[in-house]
């Protein structure tokens, strides 16, 4: 039988000493399904982890596994007081996964606007892009994930969607990409003076990307390119200096080759499992 750490049965302490009615969904933290977020969630992925699977319970962190770090996720949208779910919105393309498009870029209000950037693998925006003030890069030496770790996709403390949007939003994964890139009709357009790309996904339902550009050793680039940063690294053989981005022009949305530099300032657009 696994044991809950000393500092999660504290928590659950003082949880019990806070009002508990948050309502949320299942994504953000109602494993229970009762429509309200509160220590019967808690208790529910408690009770999974120590082995009764006479109901089901969720992944609430999306993290691909059912721990105490779920747990904790639960407390933590429970001490914020409010659900993420209902902070951000989402679209539902009728993608073959079930992924939900945020509807706009972290650091934004609106579909049409920029938001913020982000070099790779850091969550807070900058007023320069450079390889000197990347975190992760030291003397032009990668020293987190860099293929000697076995890294190749954002830890959550990395991931800039998780950290400035909560738990149940990711940067996206090169297959989320792939799969939205496959499953969509694209076309460039100026939505509210803003020039960017429509994406329409099986279901009719549609997403926009404004051009956002990217920013790199002070020089903005926006109006007619979006670049996109995704979660996961790019491959060994092209070098360690790249991730993986959704990149588009006026000629059109692609994957780009995964020679995109990590200390570049690019856009976040965030995505979270579906609901169903």
């Amino acid at each position: 039988m696994k044991k809950i750490t000393g500092l999660s049965l504290i928590l659950l302490l003082v949880m019990w000493l806070i009002p508990l009615n948050v309502h949320a969904d299942n994504t953000a933290g109602d494993v229970n399904n009762d429509g309200e977020v509160n220590i019967a969630d808690v208790n529910t992925v408690i009770n999974f982890i120590l082995g009764d699977r006479s109901r089901q319970s969720i992944d609430v962190n999306g993290d691909g596994e059912i721990n105490i770090a779920d747990v904790n996720a639960v407390i933590g949208i429970i001490l914020e007081g409010t659900s993420v779910s209902e902070e951000h919105e989402y679209v539902d393309l009728g993608l073959p996964s079930g992924t939900l498009w945020a509807t706009c870029n972290v650091g934004a209000s609106a579909p049409e606007e920029y938001g913020d950037y982000f070099a790779w693998g850091e969550i807070e925006p900058k007023t320069s892009y450079t390889n000197e003030n990347h975190k992760w890069e030291d003397e032009y030496r990668f020293i987190k994930y860099n293929f000697d770790d076995n890294m190749t996709e954002l830890d959550l403390e990395d991931d800039a969607a998780y950290m400035n949007w909560g738990s149940s939003w990711r940067m996206p994964s090169r297959e989320q990409i792939d799969e939205l890139l496959h499953s969509v009709v694209d076309e460039y357009v100026q939505r509210n003076g803003v020039n960017g790309i429509l994406l329409t996904g099986p279901n009719g339902n549609t997403l926009f990307l404004p051009a956002a550009g990217c920013n790199y050793y002070q020089s903005l680039s926006v109006g007619k390119c979006g670049y996109y940063w995704s979660r996961t690294l790019g491959p060994k053989e092209t070098g360690i200096g790249s991730a993986h981005i959704l990149a588009f022009s006026d000629i059109g949305a692609h994957l780009a080759t995964p020679q995109w530099l990590r200390p570049s300032g690019n856009t976040v657009r965030a995505v979270r499992v579906s609901q169903n």
